[in-house]
Protein backbone atom coordinates (compact mmCIF):
# COMPACT_ATOMS: atom_id res chain seq x y z
CA UNK A 1 0.00 0.00 0.00
CA UNK A 2 1.77 3.07 -1.17
CA UNK A 3 2.20 5.99 1.61
CA UNK A 4 1.08 9.42 0.23
CA UNK A 5 1.99 12.17 2.43
CA UNK A 6 -0.49 14.68 2.62
CA UNK A 7 0.65 17.36 3.99
CA UNK A 8 3.82 17.50 2.03
CA UNK A 9 1.40 17.58 -1.18
CA UNK A 10 -0.61 20.51 0.63
CA UNK A 11 2.67 22.17 1.27
CA UNK A 12 1.92 22.42 5.40
CA UNK A 13 2.93 20.62 7.83
CA UNK A 14 1.18 18.85 10.59
CA UNK A 15 0.63 21.73 13.36
CA UNK A 16 -1.61 23.22 10.31
CA UNK A 17 -4.93 24.73 11.48
CA UNK A 18 -7.80 23.59 9.40
CA UNK A 19 -7.92 27.19 8.02
CA UNK A 20 -4.03 27.13 7.21
CA UNK A 21 -5.20 23.94 5.23
CA UNK A 22 -8.21 25.67 3.31
CA UNK A 23 -6.24 28.26 2.47
CA UNK A 24 -2.89 25.85 1.13
CA UNK A 25 -5.63 24.00 -0.85
CA UNK A 26 -7.22 27.14 -3.00
CA UNK A 27 -4.18 28.09 -3.75
CA UNK A 28 -2.65 25.16 -5.03
CA UNK A 29 -6.21 24.25 -6.54
CA UNK A 30 -5.81 27.26 -8.49
CA UNK A 31 -2.65 26.80 -10.27
CA UNK A 32 -3.23 22.77 -10.96
CA UNK A 33 -6.81 23.46 -12.07
CA UNK A 34 -7.00 21.23 -15.76
CA UNK A 35 -8.97 24.07 -16.93
CA UNK A 36 -5.05 25.83 -16.68
CA UNK A 37 -3.37 23.29 -17.87
CA UNK A 38 -4.77 21.17 -20.73
CA UNK A 39 -3.00 17.93 -21.98
CA UNK A 40 -0.77 18.50 -18.84
CA UNK A 41 -0.72 15.03 -17.44
CA UNK A 42 1.56 16.25 -14.64
CA UNK A 43 -0.67 18.62 -13.42
CA UNK A 44 -3.47 16.23 -13.74
CA UNK A 45 -1.85 13.52 -11.31
CA UNK A 46 -1.30 16.22 -8.82
CA UNK A 47 -4.47 17.91 -9.03
CA UNK A 48 -6.06 14.35 -8.02
CA UNK A 49 -3.12 13.90 -5.20
CA UNK A 50 -4.62 17.75 -4.15
CA UNK A 51 -8.37 16.88 -3.81
CA UNK A 52 -7.13 13.52 -2.26
CA UNK A 53 -5.27 15.33 0.61
CA UNK A 54 -7.81 17.98 1.00
CA UNK A 55 -10.63 15.39 1.35
CA UNK A 56 -8.49 13.74 4.04
CA UNK A 57 -6.88 16.77 6.46
CA UNK A 58 -10.00 18.64 5.86
CA UNK A 59 -12.17 16.64 7.99
CA UNK A 60 -11.05 16.50 11.50
CA UNK A 61 -11.76 13.10 12.35
CA UNK A 62 -10.39 11.25 8.75
CA UNK A 63 -7.54 13.23 9.96
CA UNK A 64 -6.70 12.07 13.40
CA UNK A 65 -7.11 8.56 11.82
CA UNK A 66 -4.23 9.69 9.00
CA UNK A 67 -1.96 11.27 11.81
CA UNK A 68 -2.52 7.95 13.65
CA UNK A 69 -2.03 5.08 11.25
CA UNK A 70 -0.48 6.96 8.02
CA UNK A 71 -1.26 5.33 5.08
CA UNK A 72 -3.24 2.87 6.95
CA UNK A 73 -5.98 5.44 7.70
CA UNK A 74 -9.06 4.41 6.66
CA UNK A 75 -8.28 0.77 8.50
CA UNK A 76 -6.69 1.56 11.08
CA UNK A 77 -9.17 0.55 13.86
CA UNK A 78 -9.47 -2.66 11.87
CA UNK A 79 -5.91 -3.29 12.19
CA UNK A 80 -5.93 -2.69 15.91
CA UNK A 81 -8.88 -5.60 16.00
CA UNK A 82 -7.26 -7.56 14.17
CA UNK A 83 -3.68 -7.06 15.79
CA UNK A 84 -5.20 -7.88 19.38
CA UNK A 85 -6.77 -10.76 17.86
CA UNK A 86 -3.98 -12.36 16.07
CA UNK A 87 -1.80 -11.97 19.94
CA UNK A 88 -4.84 -14.17 21.65
CA UNK A 89 -4.67 -16.58 19.03
CA UNK A 90 -0.48 -17.12 18.78
CA UNK A 91 -0.68 -17.24 22.87
CA UNK A 92 -3.75 -19.72 22.86
CA UNK A 93 -1.39 -21.84 20.23
CA UNK A 94 1.49 -21.00 22.02
CA UNK A 95 0.68 -21.92 25.68
CA UNK A 96 -2.86 -23.08 25.71
CA UNK A 97 -2.71 -26.07 22.90
CA UNK A 98 -5.26 -26.89 20.17
CA UNK A 99 -4.84 -24.19 17.81
CA UNK A 100 -6.92 -20.77 16.85
CA UNK A 101 -10.15 -21.42 19.01
CA UNK A 102 -10.56 -17.78 18.90
CA UNK A 103 -10.57 -16.78 15.50
CA UNK A 104 -13.93 -15.44 14.25
CA UNK A 105 -12.81 -14.64 10.29
CA UNK A 106 -15.32 -17.47 8.37
CA UNK A 107 -14.51 -18.37 4.99
CA UNK A 108 -15.46 -16.27 2.08
CA UNK A 109 -15.17 -13.49 4.42
CA UNK A 110 -14.50 -9.79 2.58
CA UNK A 111 -11.59 -8.27 3.94
CA UNK A 112 -9.72 -5.14 3.53
CA UNK A 113 -7.34 -4.41 0.93
CA UNK A 114 -5.05 -3.31 3.64
CA UNK A 115 -5.93 -6.59 5.48
CA UNK A 116 -5.13 -8.72 3.05
CA UNK A 117 -1.56 -6.82 2.35
CA UNK A 118 -0.64 -7.31 6.14
CA UNK A 119 -1.73 -10.86 6.75
CA UNK A 120 -2.00 -12.53 3.33
CA UNK A 121 -6.04 -13.14 3.29
CA UNK A 122 -8.34 -14.73 5.06
CA UNK A 123 -7.47 -18.23 4.34
CA UNK A 124 -3.57 -17.62 4.70
CA UNK A 125 -2.75 -15.69 7.93
CA UNK A 126 -5.72 -15.26 10.23
CA UNK A 127 -8.91 -17.89 9.87
CA UNK A 128 -9.38 -21.15 10.61
CA UNK A 129 -9.26 -23.87 7.80
CA UNK A 130 -11.37 -26.52 7.58
CA UNK A 131 -9.71 -28.85 10.17
CA UNK A 132 -9.61 -25.44 12.53
CA UNK A 133 -5.84 -24.86 12.90
CA UNK A 134 -3.75 -22.16 10.89
CA UNK A 135 -0.26 -21.88 9.54
CA UNK A 136 0.40 -18.53 10.99
CA UNK A 137 2.39 -17.06 8.23
CA UNK A 138 2.10 -13.50 8.13
CA UNK A 139 3.62 -11.02 5.87
CA UNK A 140 6.65 -8.98 6.79
CA UNK A 141 6.20 -5.07 7.47
CA UNK A 142 6.40 -2.59 3.97
CA UNK A 143 9.50 -0.41 4.19
CA UNK A 144 9.37 2.99 3.12
CA UNK A 145 12.61 4.62 1.85
CA UNK A 146 13.01 8.16 0.43
CA UNK A 147 15.64 8.70 -2.42
CA UNK A 148 17.10 12.27 -3.54
CA UNK A 149 18.20 12.55 -6.96
CA UNK A 150 18.73 16.42 -9.04
CA UNK A 151 17.06 17.03 -11.61
CA UNK A 152 20.29 16.05 -14.23
CA UNK A 153 20.12 12.75 -12.54
CA UNK A 154 16.19 12.25 -13.10
CA UNK A 155 16.69 12.62 -16.65
CA UNK A 156 18.88 9.91 -16.84
CA UNK A 157 18.39 5.91 -16.76
CA UNK A 158 21.14 5.11 -14.16
CA UNK A 159 22.07 2.40 -11.49
CA UNK A 160 21.53 2.97 -7.70
CA UNK A 161 23.00 1.40 -4.78
CA UNK A 162 21.97 2.59 -0.99
CA UNK A 163 21.33 1.18 2.20
CA UNK A 164 18.17 -0.44 3.71
CA UNK A 165 17.95 -2.16 7.21
CA UNK A 166 21.89 -3.35 7.11
CA UNK A 167 21.24 -4.64 3.35
CA UNK A 168 22.31 -2.81 0.25
CA UNK A 169 19.67 -2.51 -2.38
CA UNK A 170 20.77 -2.00 -6.19
CA UNK A 171 18.12 -0.57 -8.65
CA UNK A 172 18.04 0.88 -11.96
CA UNK A 173 16.76 4.19 -11.83
CA UNK A 174 14.57 5.01 -15.54
CA UNK A 175 14.82 8.36 -17.10
CA UNK A 176 12.28 10.65 -16.14
CA UNK A 177 10.83 9.87 -12.70
CA UNK A 178 8.97 13.08 -11.35
CA UNK A 179 9.23 14.45 -7.69
CA UNK A 180 7.37 12.82 -5.36
CA UNK A 181 6.82 9.33 -7.81
CA UNK A 182 7.05 6.38 -5.57
CA UNK A 183 7.87 2.71 -6.92
CA UNK A 184 7.48 -0.64 -5.54
CA UNK A 185 10.41 -3.57 -4.80
CA UNK A 186 8.38 -7.10 -3.83
CA UNK A 187 9.68 -8.64 -1.17
CA UNK A 188 12.59 -6.39 -0.02
CA UNK A 189 10.75 -5.19 3.37
CA UNK A 190 10.71 -6.74 6.78
CA UNK A 191 11.02 -10.43 7.20
CA UNK A 192 7.57 -12.37 7.02
CA UNK A 193 6.67 -14.19 10.44
CA UNK A 194 6.60 -18.12 10.48
CA UNK A 195 7.96 -18.34 7.10
CA UNK A 196 5.38 -16.04 5.43
CA UNK A 197 6.39 -13.48 2.49
CA UNK A 198 8.61 -10.73 3.24
CA UNK A 199 7.06 -7.04 2.70
CA UNK A 200 7.78 -4.60 0.22
CA UNK A 201 10.15 -1.60 -0.16
CA UNK A 202 8.23 1.51 -1.45
CA UNK A 203 11.05 4.25 -2.66
CA UNK A 204 9.70 7.79 -3.15
CA UNK A 205 11.75 9.88 -5.11
CA UNK A 206 12.51 13.36 -4.23
CA UNK A 207 13.51 15.67 -6.44
CA UNK A 208 14.70 19.59 -5.48
CA UNK A 209 13.66 22.75 -7.45
CA UNK A 210 16.69 22.93 -9.98
CA UNK A 211 18.41 27.03 -9.97
CA UNK A 212 18.52 26.33 -13.91
CA UNK A 213 15.82 24.69 -15.10
CA UNK A 214 11.40 24.96 -14.23
CA UNK A 215 10.06 21.32 -14.90
CA UNK A 216 6.44 21.42 -16.36
CA UNK A 217 5.43 17.36 -17.09
CA UNK A 218 8.34 16.73 -19.47
CA UNK A 219 8.79 20.42 -20.59
CA UNK A 220 11.79 22.70 -19.38
CA UNK A 221 11.83 26.27 -19.06
CA UNK A 222 14.84 28.47 -18.74
CA UNK A 223 15.85 32.19 -19.10
CA UNK A 224 18.77 33.46 -20.70
CA UNK A 225 20.55 37.10 -20.74
CA UNK A 226 21.15 38.69 -23.84
CA UNK A 227 22.28 42.60 -24.34
CA UNK A 228 20.93 45.40 -25.36
CA UNK A 229 22.65 45.23 -28.84
CA UNK A 230 21.87 41.10 -29.65
CA UNK A 231 18.30 42.37 -28.99
CA UNK A 232 17.89 44.97 -31.47
CA UNK A 233 20.72 43.79 -34.15
CA UNK A 234 20.49 40.19 -33.75
CA UNK A 235 22.83 37.53 -33.33
CA UNK A 236 23.98 34.26 -31.28
CA UNK A 237 23.31 33.24 -27.94
CA UNK A 238 24.45 29.84 -25.73
CA UNK A 239 21.83 28.42 -24.01
CA UNK A 240 22.35 25.55 -21.43
CA UNK A 241 20.29 22.37 -22.21
CA UNK A 242 20.46 19.21 -19.80
CA UNK A 243 22.76 17.72 -22.12
CA UNK A 244 24.65 20.47 -22.94
CA UNK A 245 25.02 23.79 -24.04
CA UNK A 246 23.84 24.71 -27.88
CA UNK A 247 23.85 28.06 -29.69
CA UNK A 248 20.66 29.73 -30.78
CA UNK A 249 19.96 32.53 -33.31
CA UNK A 250 18.41 35.49 -31.98
CA UNK A 251 16.33 37.60 -34.47
CA UNK A 252 16.77 41.45 -34.78
CA UNK A 253 14.34 43.13 -32.92
CA UNK A 254 13.94 40.77 -30.05
CA UNK A 255 11.61 42.13 -27.15
CA UNK A 256 12.11 41.26 -23.62
CA UNK A 257 10.44 38.47 -22.63
CA UNK A 258 10.09 36.85 -25.58
CA UNK A 259 10.05 32.67 -25.69
CA UNK A 260 11.41 30.13 -28.30
CA UNK A 261 10.83 26.62 -28.06
CA UNK A 262 13.82 24.47 -28.37
CA UNK A 263 11.97 20.99 -29.56
CA UNK A 264 13.06 17.87 -27.81
CA UNK A 265 15.26 19.29 -25.78
CA UNK A 266 13.35 19.00 -22.52
CA UNK A 267 12.84 16.35 -19.81
CA UNK A 268 12.69 12.83 -20.82
CA UNK A 269 9.14 10.81 -21.16
CA UNK A 270 9.25 8.48 -18.25
CA UNK A 271 9.79 4.92 -19.66
CA UNK A 272 9.41 6.18 -22.90
CA UNK A 273 12.69 5.76 -24.68
CA UNK A 274 13.42 8.52 -27.38
CA UNK A 275 10.78 10.99 -26.24
CA UNK A 276 11.50 14.04 -24.36
CA UNK A 277 9.65 17.49 -24.28
CA UNK A 278 10.37 20.34 -25.46
CA UNK A 279 12.74 23.71 -23.89
CA UNK A 280 11.29 27.09 -23.64
CA UNK A 281 13.72 29.57 -23.44
CA UNK A 282 12.52 33.38 -22.62
CA UNK A 283 15.11 36.31 -23.10
CA UNK A 284 15.80 38.67 -20.53
CA UNK A 285 17.59 41.68 -22.06
CA UNK A 286 20.08 43.28 -20.12
CA UNK A 287 20.35 47.16 -20.36
CA UNK A 288 23.92 48.52 -20.58
CA UNK A 289 25.35 50.42 -18.28
CA UNK A 290 28.58 52.78 -17.20
CA UNK A 291 27.66 54.47 -20.38
CA UNK A 292 30.45 57.01 -22.18
CA UNK A 293 29.18 60.56 -23.13
CA UNK A 294 29.73 59.31 -26.55
CA UNK A 295 27.43 56.24 -26.46
CA UNK A 296 24.34 58.46 -24.58
CA UNK A 297 25.17 61.27 -27.44
CA UNK A 298 24.30 58.25 -29.98
CA UNK A 299 21.47 57.05 -28.13
CA UNK A 300 19.88 61.10 -28.19
CA UNK A 301 20.12 60.62 -31.88
CA UNK A 302 18.20 57.32 -31.46
CA UNK A 303 15.45 58.88 -29.72
CA UNK A 304 15.47 62.05 -31.59
CA UNK A 305 15.57 60.26 -35.18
Amino acid sequence: MAYIDYYKILGVDKSATQDDIKKAYRKLARKLHPDLNPDDKEAERKFKELNEANEVLSNPENRTKYDKYGENWKHGEEYEKARQQQQRQYQQQSYGGGGFSGADFGEGEDFSDFFQSMFGGAGGGFGRSSRGSSSGKFKGQDVHAELNLNLKDAAHTHPQTFEINGKKVRITIPAGVYDGQQIKLKGHGNPGFNGGPNGDLYITFNIPVDPNFERIGDDLKTKVSIDLYTAVLGGDVKVNTLDGSVNLKVKPETQNGTTVRLKGKGFPVYKKEGQSGDLFVTYEVKLPTGLTDKQKELFEQLKNS
